[in-house]
């Protein structure tokens, strides 16, 4: 049995799960259950990133201890991906005390190596990204993510990984690129460019920031957040015996704000420690509402229970798959999503199975095997709304069409005609749910056994229509 290990971000805990980050969470569980159809012993990890400087300050707000404040909010991403029917393996914490001790081991074993010394930083730091910027990545003195009073210049006495010493091989295997390591092919382009611009050693300590994991060599300084945080996908793999084998991983899933951390750092602190990197990195834009990225700072973020609620678990599901921004942002609301789902689920998948099960009743539909090669191809370069499409266009559009063509309601119940079109509709319904299963889970059950005659009736209608406006 093949083994695949997938991996979404783990999330910061600093705010609320959104349509954001469901977006990469619902893809990375499409392509694990597909991979789960294909007979692959599949291990699907995400989690959340606890430590650091602004978690520390949104638990005093809450006038909570960090830790409290962690206990107070993960469980909101645990229940976010269980209303979203995500079919993840392992859900890690970095406050787990398993996760810290790796943690220290990884990082000791690069001190050791003679890869991390003392120095002094100065230089731009947002707080909002918990990162410092280059006088490149600044827009007017500033990070474009973040509001202006979040970018403060910092002087600090840190210890250095020495990561430009790692940027010649990390050249070498993004120009290569045979395995397509980085892809979409525009942020491989993006990350060599920079790379080749010049790169400077990184901090992977704070020495005024509490809240995190004690460096092992210098107790009186913490582990940067994003160097603790990258560590996960690795120590992950460690917690369960039976799971060690998994690294590396197959495919990192993320979003481009942090392209430069998983496709540079994570790859160099790899090869200090002697580890095998990850085969693939997948790299997607934002989500925008009105042209804006969505945060919690802007209050346009369109929480997964809002979702969930109107649109149903597949309903809300379909929408994020078929919004998927795989390849520059995508403009999202809740109008836009009741338009897709109306035309899609309610008027063109729903009213099908409707039609099929009505003039269809006590028809004996054989199994047919569905070539979905395609299909399959589509979700692994992560062109989700592409993959989805193709299933609409070979099985649902072409059985309605059929229908309206040879209008069966109009023929005899015994007239071979209507039974040839209905047998073949019901066979194109299969093999759309066999393909949309990864996508719409629930749903594609339903479609089986109501055509399979497991269950005479279904209790209320597939996909519901939505009124507009409401």
């Amino acid at each position: 049995m093949k083994r695949f290990y997938i991996s979404t971000p783990i999330y910061y805990i600093n705010a609320e799960p959104s349509a954001g980050s469901a977006c990469t969470t619902v893809a990375a569980d499409v392509v694990a259950r597909l991979h789960r159809q294909l007979d692959d012993e599949v291990f699907f990890l995400t989690g959340t990133d606890e430590h650091g400087e602004k978690v520390a300050q949104e638990a005093a707000k809450a006038q909570l201890t960090p830790i409290q404040f962690c206990d107070s909010i993960a469980p909101k991403f645990i229940q976010a991906w269980k209303l979203l029917n995500i079919s993840h393996n392992f859900f890690i914490r970095t406050t787990d005390p398993q996760h810290k001790k790796i943690v220290s081991e990884f990082l000791q074993k690069i001190f050791d190596k003679g890869d991390i010394y003392k120095d002094k930083y100065e230089g731009w730091y947002c707080s909002g990204c918990e990162a410092f910027k280059t006088e490149k990545e600044l827009v007017d003195n500033h990070c474009p993510l973040h509001p202006p009073e979040k970018t403060v210049w910092k002087s600090e006495d840190n210890w250095f990984f020495k990561l430009s010493k790692y940027v010649p091989e990390i050249i070498k295997l993004l120009e290569n690129n045979e395995s397509n390591y980085i892809f979409p092919e525009s942020k491989r382009v993006e990350v060599l460019a920079k790379l080749k611009a010049g790169v400077n050693d990184i901090s992977v300590s704070r020495e005024n920031v509490a809240w995190g994991i004690p460096a092992p060599w210098d107790k009186s300084q913490t582990i940067y957040v994003w160097i603790d945080a990258l560590i996960n996908y690795y120590s992950a793999t460690q917690f369960l015996e039976n799971k060690r084998e998994f690294w590396p991983a197959d495919l990192h899933l993320l979003g481009k704000e942090i392209l430069w951390f998983h496709a540079v750092i994570w790859q160099a602190m790899l090869m200090s420690a002697e580890l095998p990197l990850p085969k693939k990195i997948y790299v997607h834009d934002f989500y925008t509402i009105d042209g804006q990225k969505m945060s919690k700072s802007l209050g346009n973020t369109i929480p997964p229970k809002e979702m969930v609620d109107l649109f149903g678990v597949d309903g809300a599901r379909y929408l994020i798959i078929t919004s998927f921004p795989n390849d520059g942002d995508v403009d999202i609301g809740i109008e836009r999503f009741k338009e897709k789902y109306n035309a899609d689920l309610a008027n063109n998948l729903g009213n099908l199975l409707s039609r099929v099960c009505k003039l269809g009743e006590g028809l004996v539909v054989p199994e047919s095997p569905v070539d979905k090669e395609n299909f399959i191809q589509l979700v692994n370069q992560l062109k989700l709304s592409e993959a989805v499409d193709w299933v609409l266009e070979n099985f649902i559009d072409k059985s309605n069409n059929l229908l309206n063509q040879v209008e069966p309601w109009k023929l005899s119940v015994d007239d071979s005609k209507r039974v040839e079109v209905l047998t073949e509709c019901a066979s194109n319904l299969l093999k759309a749910a066999d393909c949309l299963e990864p996508v719409i889970p629930e749903a594609s059950e339903k479609i089986k056994e109501r055509l399979s005659g497991k269950i005479k009736v279904l209790e209320t209608a597939l996909f519901p229509r939505i009124k507009q406006n409401d």
